[in-house]
């Protein structure tokens, strides 16, 4: 049950870093590597499933956007600094106070919308002639919708497996594969255009999402499922800062915890820390020694599952968007889509938060009258 419940996120996982790898080229060796490792020193610290995932909203702008791996890196290192100093000086529930849910739930929305419309524009294209394509897409969407109706049938997990099988066969020389294949070590180069648009475009709109997501809401989750257990928000945000600024240094991706995930790996039998150790001892061994090659067989991978894959990644992230009621709280929300969509997610942040404090000035006004 460890194992199988390790297994309960990687529908998230997967198809970003695999997105996020095609798009910019990053070292899949180097961040299975490094996100192993934080999903091992998760494990043991916590002693709870903990997942290690993906910045969700740093990914899809990302594969939106195609900022560069010197940006990544700038978000990455920005957000690991600002989530180490409120875990460590214990604002993580200030902070969560000061940012509104309906801005939040704005940046959901609109980088949602934007990774499933990039998703889209994936399923329409053909990697394989004659097999990739539309009737592809169509038939993943099928396994999808099976995995809606049947909670434990691995629909993502089955598509990853489907598109490497077809990918391995449209590699025409598989002696290209090397067995041993190390990944590049190597600090990434960050200028100050990379600070500015990491900070912008990555930091800024990831903060709320990763203290709402990451910090608040996995705690809460974590005493729920394990009463007597709960997890303290400064210790996660500590957590989640550490683990961004030694990833990020060495060329990793972004990464948080996350309270789908935790649900997502309890569900399917995770109980202890055990089972993310267990995972993060996979992804080392993957990254140690068939980075490159796995590298080979992405870029062969087909679009169309790719494109069903990141459709409903995008959905997912803009779902939680529906509990938004009235003018006060849909105002906000669809200002920061709007901005988030147009321009980019840093200005769609804080045009969400202008929209916010004039509606609550607004009404404040009215009351006093």
């Amino acid at each position: 049950m460890e194992v199988s419940g390790s297994l309960g996120d990687l529908g998230t996982f997967v198809p970003l870093i695999l997105a996020v790898t095609l798009t910019t080229g990053m070292d899949l060796g180097m961040i299975l590597l490094l996100a192993g490792l934080a999903n091992v020193a998760t494990g043991l610290f916590f002693g709870l499933p903990v997942p290690v995932q993906p910045m969700k909203a740093i990914a899809a702008v990302v594969i939106a956007d195609q900022l560069t791996g010197s940006d990544i890196a700038a978000a990455g290192l920005l957000m690991g600094g600002l989530m180490l100093v409120i875990g460590v000086t214990g604002w993580s529930e200030r902070a969560e106070r000061l940012i509104p849910r309906s801005v939040v739930r704005g940046i959901q929305l609109g980088v949602g919308i934007k990774l499933a419309v990039k998703g889209i524009g994936f399923a329409t294209q053909s990697t394989i002639p004659g097999i990739d394509g539309v009737i592809i897409a169509l038939a993943s969407l099928g396994l999808v919708a099976a995995g809606l109706r049947w909670r434990r049938f691995p629909a993502a997990l089955v598509l990853v497996a489907v598109g490497a099988a077809m990918a391995l066969w449209n590699i025409p020389n598989l002696d290209q594969l090397a067995i041993l294949s190390l990944p590049s070590f190597a600090f990434p180069i960050i200028e100050m255009d990379n600070w500015s648009n990491g900070f912008w475009q990555g930091a800024l709109p990831q903060l709320p999402l990763t203290l709402l997501n990451s910090v608040v809401a996995v705690c809460a989750l974590s005493g729920d499922l394990f009463p007597g257990r709960k997890i303290a928000l400064s210790a996660m945000a500590t957590s989640v800062g550490l683990m961004n600024l030694v990833s990020c240094g060495l060329g990793g991706f972004p990464m948080c915890h996350g309270s789908g995930g935790l649900a997502g790996q309890y569900r399917f039998g995770a109980r202890t820390g055990g089972s993310v150790v267990m995972l993060g001892v996979a992804k080392i061994t993957m990254g140690l020694l068939a980075g490159a090659s796995i590298m080979i067989v992405l870029q062969a991978f087909p679009m169309s599952i790719l494109g069903v894959l990141l459709l409903v990644a995008g959905l997912g992230l803009a779902a939680p968007a529906r509990d938004q009621r009235g003018m006060a709280q849909i105002g906000p929300m669809l200002v920061t889509a709007t901005g988030c969509l147009v321009i980019n997610t840093g200005f769609g942040f804080v045009a969400g938060i202008g929209a916010y404090a004039t509606l609550t000035w607004a009404r404040r006004l009215r009351q006093r009258n």
